[in-house]
Parts: structure tokens; sequence; C-alpha cells
């Protein structure tokens, strides 16, 4: 499982024209699930992530948690993070999860960081054809990966 953050001041997506999911501060996580990931697998990263210090303290240093600066996710499910372009010209997807596992464990990532306590939690809209803008804020980016966990 991969979690792509990136910091934002704000950050939306929109399906068929309309706004399904909008945040202030905080991060937008695209999520790629792989074959053979779990539960317990999604509540490492999004422990990982709430905890994580990319915000900075009053000196400017990273030293503030999601938790801290009460910040928002917006969980936006992606299996584009699972494709592997080491070969060839057309990247391979085939470690992307089905559809039917990947679902659930993007919706049990999202039930995770509200128990965890993350303020506001939006998603997209699995599967849809989704228009993601943000402002990245630093701009700061940081993947995270059970792999490397």
């Amino acid at each position: 499982m991969r979690m792509l953050l990136q910091r934002v001041t704000h950050a939306g997506v929109v399906v068929d024209d309309q706004t399904v999911g909008e945040i202030g501060r905080g991060y937008l996580v695209l999520l790629g699930v792989a074959h053979g990931d779990t539960p317990a697998d999604a509540d490492k990263l999004c422990d990982k992530l709430v905890n994580l210090r990319l915000f900075p303290d009053d000196r400017g240093r990273f030293d503030r948690s999601l938790l801290d600066v009460e910040g928002g996710v917006l969980l936006v499910s992606q299996f584009t993070l699972m494709g592997d372009a080491r070969k060839g010209r057309r990247p391979s997807f085939t470690d992307a999860a089905h559809p039917d596992q990947a679902a659930p464990l993007c919706d049990h990532a999202a039930r995770t960081l509200r128990d965890l306590g993350v303020a506001r939690v939006e998603t997209g809209v699995f599967g849809a054809d989704m228009k993601v803008s943000l402002c990245n804020d630093g701009p700061v980016t940081l993947m995270l990966d059970t792999a490397a966990m």
C-alpha cells in the first residue's frame, strides 16, 4: 500500500462537475492499494500519516503533526500509484489490487483517519474520473509505502 501525501493549504476533488470533497489546511493523500494489502497495512500508514511532523512550528521547523494543527485529509484512491514503468513505454498496473479489494481498504483508511482524530476527512469517489485540485504548501510531498516500513 502506498500513500503519496502533499501538504496543502487547500484541496478539492470534483466528479461530474460536482465537488465531492474539499479541505483547507492539511494533506491531500493519494492512496494506492496492492494485491495482498490488509486493513493492518492501512492502519499502519494512517497512524504514520497523522503523527508525521511536517508542519512548521513558530521557528519554521517541521515539528507539528496533522493532529497538532487540526488539519484535514482529502483521501483519493489512485491505482496508478502501483504502476510499474521500468519496462517499455506503457506502465503495468498488475500490482494494483482489484477494485473489490481496494475499495473496502480505501473506506477503511478513511474511517481509521477519523478514529485517529483527524478533524476533517473527505474522500473522492472510488473508480470515478476525478478532477483533483490543490495548492501544495511548501511544497511538501512525501511517499509512504508499507513495503518500506
